[in-house]
């Protein structure tokens, strides 16, 4: 599907909330699947899986667990989902990358800790090309390594610095529908985009709490318009730019009590004496959210990691053809008489 040739943005409203701390307890990453499956990737001291989900705020289980054994993890950073929802999950401890079935069924692992070509040290963001070749953000080798699905290294670019191509820390990473490359490059706090050979292409960002600046950003996605979302966890916020890196908005944080929270909440009367003690207006706003991800359907899903909980955002946004949108204008010029 081409993207459009120009965008009525008409709104980009807040949805609803997902999860809860009981279920979803520090999500630090999310994988869509159809139907409305989720995969939501939690992690604590001690404690690490997946937890299976829907966006009916349904819970379906978990996989995983904490350890060093195959099929387990010990501090693991990013999930994604095949076209058949085989899952793959980085282990930054582990510097190595598992898969598993939609089901949960171990299916094997890659990786070593080391910086040669398809060697790891403490892996971070994972995305997935149209051909399911797998990038992995090389994060303390502070580059991009290009792997087939089963762990064999394609190519790698990049290396530790502060220019064109070079990255400090790299962290999120995404592909887009014509196979470009965005990364979320951590301590330079910019996003840098490539094709999907490791070709630069542009870069945007710099350090700040401004519109369009970053403290630290941790992922980075793209929705078939082109738009970019980069999650901005040290200002506790998700922004939104168009393709071509021009500032749109920013989304804070809007939450209500999920219908999984409600629930819980009837059948114990404790929780809501304390919630009706509470100064309610803070709970609405992201806390250290760590991911993003965006569906077909325009949905922006966000893990509030600091809230054990998930939010979602509907984009309204209206396909405008040629004849309905102008030319790019000249630089307003005032005229005194």
């Amino acid at each position: 599907m081409a993207r459009p040739y120009g965008l009525l943005r008409a709104g980009f409203p807040y949805l609803k909330t997902l999860g809860m701390r009981r279920l979803t307890n520090f999500p630090v990453d999310i994988a869509l699947g159809a139907e409305g499956r989720m995969y939501i990737l939690c992690r604590q001291e001690g404690t690490a899986l997946v937890r299976k989900y829907t966006f009916d705020d349904e819970d379906r289980g978990d996989f995983g667990g904490f350890g060093d054994e195959e099929g387990k993890f010990q501090w693991p950073v990013s999930i994604v989902a095949d076209s058949t929802e085989n899952l793959f999950v980085s282990d930054e401890a582990l510097h190595r990358i598992s898969s598993f079935n939609s089901d949960g069924e171990f299916l094997g692992s890659f990786g070593e800790q080391g910086s040669a070509n398809g060697q790891l040290n403490r892996p971070a963001g994972l995305a997935l090309d149209s051909e399911e070749n797998i990038y992995v953000v090389d994060s303390q080798n502070h580059r991009v390594q290009k792997l087939t699905s089963d762990g064999q290294f394609i190519l790698s670019w990049g290396e530790k610095g502060t220019g064109d191509g070079q990255f400090d820390s790299p962290w999120g990473i995404t592909v887009d529908e014509l196979g470009d490359v965005y990364v979320a490059d951590w301590r330079n706090d910019r996003v840098q985009k490539f094709t999907g050979d490791g070709e630069f292409i542009m870069k945007f960002g710099s350090s700040g709490a401004d519109d369009g600046e970053f403290n630290r950003p941790t992922d980075v996605a793209v929705d078939t318009d082109g738009d970019i979302y980069v999650c901005d966890r040290g200002n506790n916020r998700v922004q939104l730019f168009n393709s071509e890196a021009r500032y749109v908005e920013k989304f804070l944080g809007a939450a209500t009590l999920s219908k999984v929270g409600r629930e819980y909440m009837m059948t114990n009367a404790s929780p809501n004496r304390i919630r009706d003690m509470a100064v309610l207006e803070p709970q609405r706003y992201l806390r250290q959210p760590r991911s993003i991800a965006i569906d077909s359907d325009g949905h922006l899903f966000i893990a509030d990691t600091g809230s054990y909980r998930v939010q979602v955002y509907q984009k309204e946004a209206i396909h405008l053809e040629p004849h309905q949108f102008a030319p790019p204008m000249r630089s307003v010029t005032l005229h005194q008489e």
